[in-house]
């Protein structure tokens, strides 16, 4: 039995692509991007002068839209401040005509007085009492009008006053809160830094006992090490001389033991 021939054919791509020939191409190559049409510099000059103008153009046109708006809006404060000049005007106007006439009633007052007392003209006593009491009148509506304007006055300055003497208790009341506030403030500080104090001196109390405990923990240690070493030491010489009197006494046997031998030997 033979191999199995599993041997494929090698073909060299760079041979097959010179075989096949040059390839179509589907867009522009670098070479065509390259010897691409270019503006000249005149060119470029007009299209950048062009964009100059577009750009004046445009700010142009949004002056003309400031100015437009800066317009409405004068027109628009002189119709609110001229609305607020002529409301002050009409009050004005008002006052003034309430004032003529008033005027005018007196005056007409005056007159009709003057006429009654020309026709009562019957005798010299009537005409000096209707004059006297005509000018009486007038005299004592002057007087009427005076003290209504000296009433007027002194309510406004009675509010006046009563409005300041408010608003300089109201300070005063709330000057009071600021102390009251500031001395509790001082307080609470006082208060915080004395227990501060107390709480650092107790921490150091409590540190220099616990020194002088761990001290005296140390000196009661060190003398029971020393009673228990003083201990050992005693226990120590005392077996010390227990085994020498134990040797001396086996020694001493055998003396005897050694004579009583010799004895009997003998």
């Amino acid at each position: 039995m033979g191999k199995r021939d599993n041997r494929v054919a090698y073909i060299n791509p760079i041979a097959a692509a010179r075989a096949r020939g040059p390839v179509q191409n589907s867009g522009p190559t670098i070479q065509d991007y390259l010897s691409r049409p270019r503006p000249t510099w005149e060119e470029l000059k007009e299209q950048l002068e062009k964009k100059k103008k577009g750009s004046r153009a445009l700010a142009d046109f949004e002056d003309k839209m400031n100015e437009r708006w800066r317009k409405e809006l004068a027109k628009n404060r002189e119709k609110l401040l001229g609305g607020s000049d002529k409301d002050k005007e009409r009050e004005r106007k008002a006052t003034e005509r309430d004032k003529e006439e008033k005027k005018e009633k007196k005056e007409k007052k005056r007159k009709e007085k003057k006429k009654s007392s020309r026709h009562s003209s019957s005798s010299s006593s009537s005409s000096s009492s209707s004059d006297s009491s005509s000018s009486s009148s007038s005299e004592s509506e002057d007087e009427d009008d005076k003290k209504s304007v000296k009433k007027k006055r002194k309510k406004k300055k009675s509010s006046v006053r009563r409005a300041s003497d408010g608003s300089e208790a109201e300070s005063d009341v709330e000057r009071k809160k600021k102390k009251i506030k500031e001395e509790d403030k001082d307080k609470d500080e006082k208060s915080r830094r004395r227990k501060r104090k107390a709480e650092r001196s107790h921490r150091e109390s409590s540190s220099e006992s616990s020194a002088d405990s761990a001290e005296e923990e140390l000196a009661e240690a060190k003398k029971r090490k020393r009673g228990s070493e003083e201990k050992e030491k005693i226990t120590d010489k005392s077996k010390k001389k227990g085994k020498k009197k134990h040797k001396k006494h086996g020694r001493k046997k055998k003396k005897k033991a050694a004579s009583q031998s010799d004895s009997e030997l003998d």
